[in-house]
């Protein structure tokens, strides 16, 4: 049997482009209970689930896939050209200045991954698989949509009895989307055991996921303005506090590099979805993450082992800008800089936002290639061009602290955290704000809660954004920014309040046609039902 499907999948799989449209049901009835007369038995059901959680794995982990495209677009995060270095056709540049075109390489990866993810849902679903099974199958085929919607404005799907038909898949406009996946994720949440958290689809993950896909609903039927229905804002605070009613599950974590370290699995208390790194290459079959491109994409060749004990230690990319250090007060943890145990008396990294002269676990001053101190900047630019600075411009994040422990076997143990608490309270802070009679004196409850924590002094007034400066540090665009900065959110968050085509650190006013990333161009020559969006 496990044959006969394998033989089946790959028919599929083998129709190359064509299988990135093949995923999902109508909008209508979407068919959740609708099989085929094939059925096979539970062990290769759950085989086949496996893999559809395995596609989240690149796509996640990558960053040059749906990081790239969150995070890089944004006003947080930059991969300047360093003389030779980074430069690979200005595939990078282009995404933070909105310069990209419908050829860009990693808008069309994204859409593949995004597409497999939906096409193993639907086979999930096809082959007969238990209750839970099932619903666990109806998450990941939610998120894939989601991530469609964010993304391109467009969902391709097929009803499960469809679910190996080589005709142009149907796509889901923005509405009929919303609607889709609000119905299935609203289904699903009793059928979801608890227990799964935080490694499979749990009731909180989909509690979760409808709670981003109603706060953003309003930017996804309408991106140049967005709105916001007092009844999805209800909804948002009331799926938020089931949530929170699950503690003690869920807790802020005191020390916030807890959430990220090599021992986040048990030092963290906030994970509601989270990638299962446990230091093998195999977890039950999922396979280990590529969680160390987290660091290994922003520090310096020397950030540590100058001795070579731990191999390359950085690929000296991607940096922030000062305007998002500064929006950090005085005593904010979250900036970093401490020691960290395990981390900063095995090289000397602290980490954070990494500035300035960086020293070794002995506390001795390293240099760079050139033998100049590797001293991190705050200037930086999308081309640098001065050769005194090529290896130093621009502060670098190091969020999640590297497993040295690990480090060699490549699998190391930081697990990826997909949905985290403490976006929960943020989330339920903004609805509040954005109710018709806003409850700002609840929001403001939330947000100091999270800022104690911290060690952020409380605020007395949080506006929700400064349309004339998305740096200003006094709003909750701001707040969100320090608390969820790199977790790939930020483009989402930007153009939901308004100003991602406003000017920042090294990005011009721009389109509006960067609102959105185009079809690339290989769909739309496979189904016709696709169009490109508008401007491409």
């Amino acid at each position: 049997m496990k044959k006969l499907i394998n033989m089946r999948l790959s028919k599929i799989a083998i129709s190359g482009l064509v299988f990135l449209s093949i995923s999902g049901c109508t909008k209508l009835d979407q068919k959740l209970q609708s099989t085929i007369p094939f059925t096979p038995g539970s062990s290769d059901v759950a085989s086949l689930l496996t893999g559809t959680y395995n596609d989240l794995n690149g796509l996640l982990h990558g960053q040059d896939q749906l990081f790239s495209l969150q995070e890089t677009t944004g006003d947080m995060c930059l991969v300047p050209t360093r003389g030779g270095d980074w430069d690979d056709n200005g595939v990078w540049r282009v995404l933070h200045l909105h310069a990209w075109t419908v050829t860009h390489g990693q808008v069309a990866s994204v859409f593949t991954g995004v597409g497999k993810l939906e096409s193993d849902a639907i086979s999930t679903l096809a082959f007969s698989p238990n209750a839970t099974q099932r619903a666990e199958a109806l998450f990941l085929r939610s998120l894939a949509q989601f991530y469609f919607l964010d993304l391109y404005g467009q969902v391709p799907y097929r009803d499960v009895v469809d679910y190996n038909s080589i005709k142009a898949a149907p796509v889901l406009k923005p509405v009929d989307a919303v609607d889709t996946i609000k119905n299935t994720l609203t289904a699903i949440i009793s059928q979801l055991p608890a227990a799964n958290r935080p490694y499979l689809a749990s009731p909180d993950a989909a509690r979760f996921l409808l709670m981003k896909l109603l706060l953003n609903k309003g930017a996804f039927i309408n991106r140049a303005a967005p709105t916001f229905a007092d009844a999805d804002m209800q909804q948002v605070i009331t799926l938020g506090n089931q949530i929170i009613a699950a503690s003690p599950a869920y807790s802020l974590t005191p020390n916030y590099f807890d959430n990220f370290g090599p021992n986040n699995a048990t030092t963290s208390k906030e994970a509601i979805l989270a990638w299962p790194n446990n230091g093998s290459a195999n977890n039950n079959g999922r396979a280990a993450g590529g969680i160390n491109a987290r660091w290994m994409m922003t520090l310096h060749y020397n950030s540590w082992d100058q001795n070579n004990n731990y191999g390359n230690s950085g690929w000296n990319g991607f940096s922030t800008v000062a305007d998002f250090y500064n929006t950090f007060g005085a005593g904010d943890s979250r900036v970093g800089n401490v020691a960290y145990a395990g981390v900063t008396n095995v090289s000397g990294l602290k980490p954070g936002l990494v500035r300035g002269q960086q020293v070794n676990e002995n506390g001795v001053n390293i240099t760079d290639r050139q033998g100049r101190p590797l001293a991190f900047a705050d200037s930086v630019h999308n081309i640098e061009i001065d050769a005194t600075k090529l290896e130093t411009a621009g502060i670098r994040v190091v969020k999640y602290a590297p497993d040295y422990a690990a480090y060699n076997t490549g699998n190391q143990k930081n697990q990826l955290q997909i949905f985290r608490y403490s976006d929960v309270l943020l989330m339920i802070a903004e609805a509040k704000m954005r109710l018709a009679t806003p409850d700002v004196a609840g929001a403001l409850v939330l947000i100091n809660q999270l800022r104690a924590i911290r060690g952020a002094a409380p605020v007395a007034a949080m506006p929700l954004v400064n349309p004339n400066n998305t740096a200003d540090p006094a709003t909750l665009l701001a707040e969100r920014g320090r608390e969820l900065y790199w977790e790939s959110w930020r483009r989402e968050d930007l153009i939901r309040f308004g100003v991602y085509l406003k000017p920042w650190a090294l990005k011009p006013i721009d389109d509006p046609k960067y609102l959105l990333f185009p079809i690339p161009p290989s769909q739309l020559v496979v189904n016709p039902n696709l169009t490109q969006n508008p401007g491409y």
